[in-house]
């Protein structure tokens, strides 16, 4: 062989070797799908919740492209901490090869479900058996679901989608009584209304295989029930999940809901106010200090005094505006899932993430909402964010409760047409909630008790997130 045939044929072994390595745009999708019940047991329901109302669960979806993979997951949780995060993604990762960066676990942000111990913290005062063991049986449950879904992966096709929701609202307000700021429904304030929904199906326009859908708002309407709930993001689940008589797994995720409460809460405010004002000290009935502690030892346990009963009739109303959140959440899905126009059998697969520190601050003062906070300088606050493209959809992610705005802001910066962003991902924020500069002037309580300084957040997310999309994303369309 001369010596120009011999670098002709290592150009080319060279060049098919970088072509293996890159992520691949022509190979056939591949989808798969699983999920877990987590419910406790119904005698080690985790304090302070007292019952199970109804079974929350975890779900997972695996994407994968020429031998890349990535994961979207949710878990029926307030939140995951830090530690048990970090030590399910390695596992995730050890056992199934997806980059952590590829990862999107989320949780949907339910009041309702209790919170699990960080395995990885020392016990603590609430430390109990009842909580060991849902964080025990909550970990078991979401690797039966990622592997439920690694083991059922199948040729797919995938389309993007929106519709439209007036469930929610934005809760920074000024009651119109007292004149200060408060948690009360704002009609006139900013709040995203799109309901993005990703439909991965079998080729040819076959049965849904999964559903992935994002929206912003709390899922608070059963809050301080003591009741074990999934609240409406299970009720939507499970029923798009029944109308394809259980063959899809459907997945809801928080897209920024720091300022987003449902619209309708009468219901539920007639259960929590009398708890509250019976948990708070009689001498102090309009310290909202106290109302704040009164809220806290309710939601989180190390109640002072007798809980306040609920009335069957007002809670079965609470139910039925879950029931109707839920179903109407489902019903726009599954509308939009017929009219999606396009579906791609491919799809590039890329992940990036980045950090961002923001000047942190300790709050000094005690009132709820409604006045202005007294800071001294904190710890910075650690912000991570990240973006997965999977083909022409992008979906950007933080791991806080940033205001609903930031999410706009990023979306209509994307250089992606098909964008969500997703928030309450991975381990959380140590810095709580994440306002708009300009909302650091709306003594609210998520305002006033964030700590994050004010001209940071907001621009850090925006920027952070199109900044991957377009440096670190868009640019793996030239492989």
């Amino acid at each position: 062989m001369n010596r120009l045939r011999f670098y002709l044929l290592l150009s080319c072994l060279a060049a098919t070797f970088l072509l293996a390595l890159a992520p691949s745009a022509s190979a056939q999708l591949r989808v798969g799908a699983g999920k877990a019940d987590i419910t406790p047991d119904a005698d080690k329901v985790p304090e302070p919740l007292q019952a199970i109302h109804d079974h929350i669960f975890t779900r997972a979806i695996i994407v994968e492209n020429g031998g890349r993979l990535a994961l979207l997951m949710n878990v029926e949780l307030g939140g995951l901490p830090v530690g048990f995060y970090e030590k399910l993604a390695t596992e995730i990762t050890t056992r199934y090869g997806i980059p952590r960066e590829n990862m999107i676990i989320s949780a949907a942000h339910i009041h309702s479900s209790g919170s699990i111990l960080d395995p990885a913290q020392a016990p603590g005062p609430n430390t109990t058996s009842n909580k060991k063991a849902f964080t025990d049986k909550t970990y078991k449950a979401m690797l039966d679901a990622v592997k439920q879904a690694h083991d059922s992966l199948q040729p797919a096709e995938m389309g993007f989608g929106e519709g439209k929701l007036y469930l929610n609202v934005n809760r920074d307000a000024i009651d119109p009584k007292t004149r200060l700021w408060a948690q009360e429904p704002d009609v006139n304030a900013p709040s995203d209304k799109t309901l993005a929904v990703l439909e991965f199906r079998k080729p040819g326009g076959g049965d849904p295989i999964a559903v992935y859908m994002n929206y912003p708002m709390h899922a608070v309407t059963m809050f301080l029930t003591e009741l074990i709930s999934g609240d409406y993001p299970e009720v939507a689940q499970s029923y798009l999940e029944d109308v394809y008589d259980n063959k899809v797994v459907a997945v809801f995720t928080e897209a920024p809901e720091g300022d987003q409460n449902p619209l309708y809460m009468r219901a539920i405010l007639a259960i929590n106010e009398p708890r509250i004002h019976a948990e708070m000290d009689p001498a102090k009935p309009n310290d909202m200090g106290e109302y704040n502690d009164a809220i806290m030892h309710l939601f989180q346990g190390g109640a002072k005094r007798p809980l306040a009963p609920m009335d069957p009739k007002v809670f079965k109303q609470a139910w039925r505006v879950v029931e109707a959140q839920g179903t109407l959440m489902a019903e726009e899905a599954l509308r939009v899932m017929n009219e999606i126009p396009t579906f791609s059998n491919s799809a590039i697969i890329q992940g990036a993430t980045a950090d961002i520190s923001c000047p942190g601050r300790k709050r000094v003062n005690h009132e709820r909402e409604g006045f202005a906070g007294v800071y001294e300088d904190g710890p910075p606050v650690a912000i991570t964010i990240g973006a997965l493209r999977l083909g022409d959809v992008a979906i950007g992610r933080i791991n806080g409760e940033p205001y609903n705005r930031i999410g706009q802001e990023a979306k209509q910066g994307s250089p992606f047409r098909n964008t969500m962003i997703v928030a309450i991902v991975s381990g959380g924020s140590s810095g709580g909630y994440m306002p708009t500069d300009d909302a650091y002037g709306h003594y609210t309580f998520q305002a006033v008790g964030t700590r994050v300084k004010p001209g940071c957040a907001e621009m850090g997310i925006v920027n952070g997130i199109d900044n991957l999309l377009r440096q670190d994303l868009q640019s793996s369309t030239k492989q």
